[in-house]
């Protein structure tokens, strides 16, 4: 006697059929034409008038076409999912149209020729071709390597007092910790304005503006260490007190090696944070157009201070270097948030 065997397809009931999609083209299209009608025949007219009508309209048929095929909850769960796509529009839209604008004017006038001059014989409206921008970048190299080995001993050791101490004032550092981050950086320019070229008589240096830098550096260094500290299971701490080593041999040899890539990754984030601050720089570097390498002594310059003067002379070329400055800064930020995403990442998960 013969047996037949019957073999079922797995079905896929995440899979839409044209049948089901077909409702939702259809109130896609609807929408556009209503979009056009309204705005053709109601003084709602140009682009911001366009762009509200399609909001509504989306989120009427969207509503509609939910709770005719299914229910008021699927009406409503569409109504939420059409406002959160219109919330992230809102969010990519504007962030597009600033990196379009800053790569197209400011990327087609680079050249070479720019990293290795300065501007202490050239003037501001000058063609292109002429001086460059390398005092910015010592400047902010400078700066922002100052404001890093300062930073990042006082941020870590903050997080540890707070995650691994335990201290008597750990609630009170936390509470400053996060003050501080919401403290105008005018605010700390002002601060070493006047404790350290006031108070102390130190004058315009790279190192007053890389005090600045790290007073704004330390809350963000701080507050990510200690969320990454959190993150490492108290077991681990337990197995080293339980072979006998001390608190501080556990943190040392223990607790950091494990959080070394989140510890590496809130370094980065606060170099990323103060590396385009202006406004602690214009009270602390008192800018200079020629290359200044002692840090110590004299005026510098930065690439925040090297747009903000070129955008107030308001020349053409002038404004076009601005363009270059801000363009490159913005290319660091990218790197330096591309770098933290990448020793922030697990090990053996996709960079």
């Amino acid at each position: 006697m013969s047996q037949t065997m019957i073999i079922n397809t797995p079905q896929k009931p995440w899979k839409l059929t044209p049948k089901q999609l077909l409702p939702d083209l259809l109130g896609a299209i609807f929408t556009v034409a209503a979009t056009f009608a309204i705005v053709a025949i109601s003084p709602l007219k140009g682009k911001l008038g366009f762009a509200l009508t399609l909001i509504t309209m989306s989120i009427l048929v969207s509503t509609a076409v939910s709770w005719i095929r299914q229910d008021r909850k699927a009406a409503m769960n569409s109504t939420t999912t059409v406002l959160v796509y219109i919330a992230a529009a809102f969010v990519i839209i504007p962030l597009t149209s600033v990196l379009y604008e800053i790569v197209r004017l400011g990327a087609p006038s680079l050249s070479f020729n720019m990293f290795t001059n300065d501007m202490s014989q050239t003037a501001s409206e000058a063609p292109l071709t002429e001086g460059g921008l390398l005092h910015a970048v010592v400047g902010t190299a400078y700066i922002v390597t100052f404001a890093t080995l300062l930073s990042t001993p006082i941020g870590i050791l903050t997080a540890l007092y707070i995650v691994e101490v335990k201290g008597r004032f750990a609630g009170l550092v936390r509470f400053f910790v996060q003050a501080m981050s919401g403290v105008p950086s005018i605010v700390a320019g002002l601060f070493i304005f006047a404790v350290w070229m006031i108070q102390l008589g130190n004058s315009y240096s790279g190192l007053a503006g890389g005090l600045a830098l790290t007073v704004l550096m330390i809350p963000t260094v701080a507050r990510t260490s200690e969320e990454v500290l959190k993150l490492i299971p108290a077991d681990l701490r337990e197995a080293g007190l339980a072979l006998g080593a001390t608190q501080w041999r556990t943190v040392a040899m223990v607790v950091i090696p494990a959080a070394k890539s989140g510890l590496i990754t809130a370094v980065i984030l606060g170099i990323a944070r103060v590396v385009g601050e202006t406004a602690p720089l214009l009270l602390t570097l008192g800018g200079a157009d020629a290359l200044n390498l002692n840090p110590t002594q004299g005026n510098m310059s930065a690439f925040p201070y090297y747009v903000w003067k070129n955008l107030l002379l308001g020349s053409e070329n002038a404004v076009s270097r601005a363009w270059q400055g801000v363009f490159i800064l913005m290319v660091l930020v990218l790197i330096f948030f591309a770098l933290a995403r990448y020793f922030g990442a697990a090990k053996g998960a996709p960079k």
